[in-house]
């Protein structure tokens, strides 16, 4: 059994629903030898994804760049992903799914005949964030952002994100908020907003970052409640100066940062900026 994938969950791959120790994949995937292929993370509660088109969106953004003709359409992917959460272990769960080029001679250039794409989906397990981290906060510290320059293709190749979550593991904290030539870009899986007098900013969209789902959902809650926005380039000072920090991503809703550095942000505690779109947030759960 691994590890968040129940016995009882059946995966899919390539047409077929199987348990997850069935499920194969040839060592010459070129998923497998060059990290060539995109992923995408769907949250799901009580049996309802969660924001489905801006996923399946970003999904499709992420196989034209790599120029991976699409396995399926939209109506598609929403059907696979339905079977998948109907044979679930838990209502409340990811649906992780993940689109290789597919089996081909090792060779960096692009096959020159053609392959069909691996198409693998899964769920897992998925807890959100409870009383305990809300009311809290999180830990984060600052480093150099040290990825490749197409972070917004959401693609397998995470070695950048690992090696910079294993430096928040290292340091004892929950996140790392990275940095390129003094800007503020995104953590290591989550994005990343600041805090000043009252008005919300985060980094803007282009290919430093991954353009985290709850980055449009961000918006507009913070419209709801009535919070200036804006998106702009944002100085590492400012985000040590930040009166709140925030992180958002699929597995971590939104959540407060209230340390960084070692020093508290703003009074150390979660603020009311992070109060209001953390209300709001659940309010669109609830009204799945």
């Amino acid at each position: 059994m691994i590890t968040g994938v129940p016995d009882e969950s059946q995966v899919y791959l390539n047409g077929a629903f199987m348990r997850i120790g069935e499920a194969h994949v040839s060592v010459l995937d070129r998923g497998f030898i060059f990290g060539d292929g995109i992923y995408e993370v769907v949250p799901v509660y009580n049996g309802h994804a969660f924001r489905m088109k801006e996923h399946l969106d970003r999904l499709d953004r992420s196989l034209k760049a790599l120029r991976i003709e699409p396995p399926f359409d939209r109506a598609g992917w929403i059907d696979l992903i339905e079977q998948l959460v109907a044979r679930a272990a838990q209502p409340t769960c990811f649906v992780y799914l993940q689109i290789t080029r597919g089996v081909a001679k090792r060779d960096h250039a692009f096959p020159t005949t053609p392959v069909v794409p691996t198409v693998f989906g899964m769920t897992t397990a998925f807890v959100p964030p409870g009383p305990a981290v809300r009311e809290k906060g999180m830990a984060a510290i600052g480093i150099a952002d040290e990825r490749w320059l197409h972070c917004e293709i959401k693609s397998v190749s995470l070695l950048g994100n690992v090696l910079a979550k294993q430096q928040a593991v290292d340091a004892g904290v929950d996140e790392v908020i990275q940095f390129r030539d003094g800007f503020l870009t995104e953590g290591s899986s989550t994005n990343i907003w600041v805090v000043k007098d009252g008005t919300l900013s985060g980094p803007p969209k282009n290919n430093l970052i991954l353009e985290g789902i709850r980055y449009g959902l961000v918006a507009e809650l913070a419209a709801e409640a009535g919070i200036p926005f804006e998106m702009r380039p944002i100085g590492q000072a400012e985000v040590a100066a930040a009166d709140e920090l925030l992180l958002t991503s699929a597995t971590k809703e939104v959540l407060p940062i209230v340390t960084f550095d070692g020093q508290p942000v703003g009074t150390g505690r979660p603020g009311a900026v992070y109060a209001a779109l953390r209300a709001a947030y659940d309010a669109r759960i609830a009204a799945l």
